[in-house]
């Protein structure tokens, strides 16, 4: 079972439990945002917050692609909307996650989360991770 799997199903995953699976420049690709994050803090804290934030739900695959490369799938819900979400964890040698890129589905739950998310971290991020500069 891949590290980041075992603390999410753990429960209540800390910014802190987090990061130690990180290394320093980590990056995060995700739909919700409109660009990469990197650093250890700042991921660190995005996936802490959606554990707690996309409600209710478990992952039913795990495969390891090769050495350092694991697919998970999870299903759960969002506001009692269903959740899907399909990942690629690529770790280094020693382990530590450093990369991470995910797709969710179907959008209109996708939506209800990222609003849920942005409203948990907006003060957290910069703003262009949230939304593409203006002009």
């Amino acid at each position: 079972m891949h590290p980041l799997r075992k603390l999410r199903e753990s429960g209540g995953a800390t910014p802190a439990q987090v990061r130690e699976l990180l290394a320093d420049s980590v990056v995060f690709n995700s739909p919700i945002l409109a660009r990469s994050v990197e650093g250890r803090d700042a991921v660190a804290a995005i996936f802490a917050q959606s554990s707690s934030t996309r409600g209710s739900g478990a992952y039913t695959a795990e495969y390891k692609i090769d050495d350092r490369t694991t697919f998970l799938r999870w299903e759960g819900t969002m506001d009692g909307h269903k959740l899907e979400s399909f990942e690629v964890i690529v770790d280094d040698e020693r382990g530590l996650i450093v990369e991470r890129t995910i797709a969710l589905r179907p959008f209109p739950a996708v939506k209800l989360f990222r609003d849920a998310m942005y409203a948990s971290l907006k003060d957290k991020l910069p703003p262009d991770v949230w939304e593409y500069p203006t002009v």
